[in-house]
């Protein structure tokens, strides 16, 4: 059984103005693989998605969820 694991990557990255090449760099991973995780095509070894969440400087659940993650700017008051 294989469950998505949904993540805030792009996001993340673009907040910082990080390329994905620059990202896979400060990992260790090929800039494909940052691509992959992105569009969830790869869920990320426990170990990977805490460097991933190192390198942000936030706690893993600001990255990843098994849950979507909530729309930004969506009006949560209704």
């Amino acid at each position: 059984m294989s469950e998505t694991i949904y993540n805030r990557i792009a996001m993340l990255r673009a907040e910082r103005g990080t390329s994905r090449r620059q990202l896979a760099e400060a990992l260790g991973v090929h800039y494909q693989t940052v691509g992959y995780l992105e569009r969830g095509e790869y869920s990320p070894s426990l170990h990977l998605a805490l460097r991933i969440a190192e390198h942000f400087e936030v706690p893993v659940e600001v990255v990843f969820s098994t849950r979507p993650f909530p729309r930004l700017g969506a009006d949560n008051s209704a």
